[in-house]
């Protein structure tokens, strides 16, 4: 009996310490309505947030940064192909390379969903990213929901995005 109580304090203290966590990482980005995000798509077309605000009947977006280079962002990508086909997704890949460079990685790695190159830096220094991966979810309304640094789950984000478009004002 002792031995299930240490347990369920030490599940307790690490689901604590984590929440914690999550909280100081997302200090500082973006809350209320969202950063402008506006850019080329890697095949040229414009790609924004209010545009995909704005054709999609009312769904909640998606907002994904990430890396090449990131390890954990590469875990990601699969969940980040299977949500952008059924939620509106807007993926900026940062510190990246040129569009081409992104495209080329993307193509390697069997994966196929909207990005924006971010060369200068910009559209993230707009959103205060200080690390990749990073999430939002942004509201029918263009309200950030919910902001996720670190590994996300398909899951995860799915059960964000249904929170954010049953629940917006």
């Amino acid at each position: 009996m002792l031995e299930a109580l240490y347990i369920i304090a030490f599940v307790v203290a690490g689901t604590t310490l984590i929440a914690i966590v999550q909280l100081w990482q997302a200090r500082g980005l973006p809350e209320g309505p969202a950063p402008a995000l506006a850019g080329a798509g890697l095949d040229g077309r414009p790609a924004s947030l209010a545009r995909a605000l704005a054709e999609n009947g009312g769904k909640p977006v998606l907002i994904a940064f990430w890396a090449t280079w990131c390890e954990a962002c590469k875990f990601e990508d699969g969940s980040l192909e299977a949500l952008a086909r059924d939620w509106p997704t807007l993926t900026v890949a940062i510190q990246s390379g040129e569009p081409d460079t992104v495209a080329r990685h993307l193509k390697d790695r069997g994966r196929d969903f909207p990005a924006i190159a971010d060369i200068d830096g910009r559209i993230a220094e707009a959103w205060k990213i200080r690390g990749v991966p990073t999430h939002f979810i942004v509201d029918p309304q263009g309200n950030v929901r919910f902001r996720i640094v670190g590994f996300a789950t398909e899951w995860g984000l799915r059960a964000r995005l249904w929170w954010a478009g049953r629940f917006s004002d």
